[in-house]
């Protein structure tokens, strides 16, 4: 997840800023963003699974009005 393209990301900013004065010049830009890790029953199809993972991330694990998300099924490590 990580903020729209246009909202102003000053962390990124800072580690874009950081990362040239340690000599990575081809850098142009960088955003922060957030990820999270959700175990699901191991029961639940693949399309079930996309389908919540995708309510979940629009109604509680993003804010809709300045951040965009995707998501990756894939097959856990107990």
């Amino acid at each position: 997840m990580g903020l729209k393209p246009e909202v102003l990301d000053p962390q990124g900013k800072t580690v874009r800023m950081a990362l040239k004065s340690l000599g990575f010049k081809s850098v142009t830009d960088v955003r922060v963003g957030k990820h999270f890790w959700i175990r699901l029953d191991g029961s639940i199809t693949r399309e079930r699974a996309s389908r919540e993972v995708s309510r979940m991330s629009a109604k509680v694990l993003t804010n809709a009005i300045i951040e965009t998300f995707t998501f990756t099924i894939a097959r856990g490590r107990d």
